[in-house]
């Protein structure tokens, strides 16, 4: 079940709301209704959410009480929780190694991906390191840790939400009816992003790639790139922004998660502003205690390949995920060593179409099924089949609709916002929107949430394409 289902916001969400503030014990109603939605997609994955719930309580309680075994505990539980991943999602990958280089012969049995495993892992190991920290208290109630590991607005696709972030929410919160709107307002336009822009283009997208490259035009190529760049934008995004949303309205605070990383002037910048909550997390995680930039220049680069070779393989196991996390961590070594200085002395806007260029490219790998059809790709890009007959041009396989959505999806997406300055009181320059009287502001956000939650039901009614890429990561 995803957010953008019609199962999800006309029957689930809606029953689940009622019984969640009728009800005082809200607790356990979000645990319940968690494993039910876990359930609908993944029944018979539920018992080993609920052992990585009983795994990381368990460690995390005997560490807050342990004495000189307290890192010895810590290490047998990150890597109980890296085996369980390791298991389910790279264990054929790694197989595959073994078999080109003659150690081993013979495939493996399929094995089912469990939804949002990458992401409850990580939660359950950041939990156990601030506890050994001692940055958090260890949760004493297995039903209130349980409840915090299964809850359902971020366990799919994050955000990669920490204890520590939540911890005086678990126990106790409120609800306000300001906050409740803040919520609905933040879903709703979430759900805009990902069912009027994301997708649009991401049919175009698909269609695209589908598509020998060497049958590709530059035109057509770039316009595919284009367009999956959008819609891995505003999928992701999007989806992020009706977690948050639906965490407001339950009393929770989430952590932001995207800051319009298309408007970054470098991929420094872009990773401040990228998947905040899983950058911060290997920041905070891997990055720092590897030492982080505080040894020598050439630690310092091995640490930023090495996170980011992680980072791709975190988000697949594919060669392509992993060349990705490379790409990047090379492009974050280069602007060590003096890009980031000779980017800061450009014009913005060429620092902003330099790191464009990058992360579309990165994209391309990211998005192609494996690493020949990427190469391929990445040559109709920039002219290499121009001898060979083009069967596709980009007006064939991009819509009307696809086409308007990549435009006003780049726009909001790519435009440099100037940041609002705040004005003293009466100053002749203060903003417009100041000076409105507060019913006009107020009414105004809710014409606009109205209007998007219309079209959003409008086009979900239609049985539009509604697929969502971060749902097996």
């Amino acid at each position: 079940m995803v957010f953008s289902s019609a199962v999800f916001l006309f029957y689930f969400f809606p029953c689940f709301l009622l019984l969640y503030y009728l009800l005082p014990w809200k607790n356990a109603v979000l645990l319940i209704g968690s494993l039910l939605f876990y359930a609908w997609g993944e029944p018979r994955f539920v018992p080993l959410l609920m052992l990585s719930a009983f795994l990381n309580y368990s460690f995390g309680w005997l560490i807050a009480r342990a004495g000189g075994q307290r890192k010895v505990l810590l290490g047998l539980g990150i890597g109980l929780n890296l085996a369980m991943l390791g298991y389910y999602k790279y264990l054929g990958f790694f197989a595959g190694i073994l078999n080109a280089i003659g150690l081993r012969e013979g495939a493996l049995p399929a094995i089912v991906l469990p939804l949002g495993i990458s992401f409850f892992v990580f939660q359950g190991i950041s939990y156990l390191i601030d506890v050994y920290r001692r940055d958090i208290t260890a949760q004493s109630s297995f039903l209130r840790f349980a409840m915090y590991k299964a809850m359902f607005p971020q366990l799919i696709a994050g955000p990669i939400v920490r204890y520590r972030q939540i911890a005086h929410e678990v126990d106790q919160r409120t609800i306000s009816n300001a906050r409740l709107w803040m919520g609905f307002r933040l879903f709703v336009l979430g759900l805009a992003q990902k069912v009027l822009i994301a997708n649009s283009v991401g049919q175009a997208a698909d269609h695209v790639f589908a598509i020998d490259p060497a049958q590709l035009d530059a035109p057509a190529a770039w316009i595919g790139i284009a367009c999956y760049s959008i819609q891995i934008l505003f999928d992701f995004a999007g989806y992020s922004s009706m977690a948050i949303g639906i965490g407001h309205m339950l009393g929770f605070s989430y952590p932001p998660n995207f800051n319009r990383p298309y408007s970054a002037t470098s991929i420094t910048d872009f990773w401040r502003r990228w998947h905040i909550s899983l950058s911060s997390w290997f920041r905070d995680y891997l990055y720092i205690p590897l030492g982080g930039n505080r040894g020598a220049p050439l630690r310092t680069y091995f640490n930023l390949a090495l996170v980011f070779f992680l980072c791709g393989l975190w988000h697949g196991a594919a060669w392509t995920f992993v060349i990705w996390g490379l790409w990047h961590g090379a492009l974050l070594v280069l602007e060590r060593l003096g890009g980031a200085a000779l980017l800061a002395r450009l014009p913005a806007i060429v620092g902003q179409a330099w790191t464009l260029l990058c992360v579309m490219i990165g994209w391309v790998f990211f998005r192609a099924n494996d690493v020949p059809h990427a190469l391929n790709y990445l040559g109709s890009m920039f002219g290499a089949h121009v001898e060979q007959v083009h069967a596709h041009s980009w007006r064939m396989d991009v819509g009307t609709s696809a086409l308007l959505a990549l435009v006003v999806g780049a726009l909001l997406a790519c435009w440099r916002w100037r940041a609002a300055q705040p004005a003293a009181p009466g100053a002749a320059g203060a903003a417009p929107a100041a000076r409105l009287p507060a019913v006009l502001v107020h009414g105004g956000h809710a014409v606009l949430t109205a209007s998007l939650a219309l079209l959003c039901i409008a086009s979900l009614a239609a049985g539009t394409y509604n697929p969502f890429i971060y749902f097996r990561f």
